[in-house]
């Protein structure tokens, strides 16, 4: 009788032991994807810096290897360059969100950020931009798509 007091006692001790670790695993879980959210908007907005000077060559360059593998820089160039001009230029940019997955429809399974912002340019009043770096091979964040939708809803942002 009395070992199977010590294994009633042992086991909740057990389970006492299962969900402590399970409060502190899931804490760490999302610290590290709060960390790489935070990692994959610095590395969105230094990007869009590059796409708002018009140098599209280097954005090219800097975006994920999956980005350079299905849009070749010519073809980004070829699109981006008279989308962007259209806009005129970048007058106020917001973040409005931003999701950690890993996995995207038609995209390999991976780390990604999904982040839009909400944009206004010179011959647009409102617009959001869908931004997503992935975790590239060498484990930096880089843009692996880039995307702009126009609004016609009520604009939010205050021209500066």
């Amino acid at each position: 009788m009395k070992k199977k007091w010590v294994w009633a006692v042992s086991g909740r001790y057990l389970v006492i032991y299962i969900v402590i670790l399970g409060i502190l695993t899931s804490g760490r879980i999302f610290a590290e994807s709060e960390n790489a959210q935070e990692a994959a908007v610095a590395a969105a907005e230094t990007w869009l810096q590059l796409v708002d000077g018009g140098e599209y060559v280097k954005c090219w360059e800097q975006a994920a290897g999956y980005f350079k593998a299905i849009m070749k820089q010519q073809a980004w160039i070829d699109s981006i360059r008279p989308l962007r001009e259209s806009l005129g230029k970048l007058v106020a940019r917001r973040l409005i969100g931003r999701q950690y997955v890993t996995t995207l429809p038609g995209a390999p399974d991976g780390e990604y950020v999904v982040i839009q912002f909400e944009t206004i340019f010179e011959n647009k009043e409102l617009a959001i931009e869908t931004v997503t770096p992935m975790r590239d091979a060498d484990g930096l964040w880089r843009v692996s798509g880039y995307y702009i939708k126009s609004c016609m809803s009520k604009l939010r942002l205050k021209k500066a």
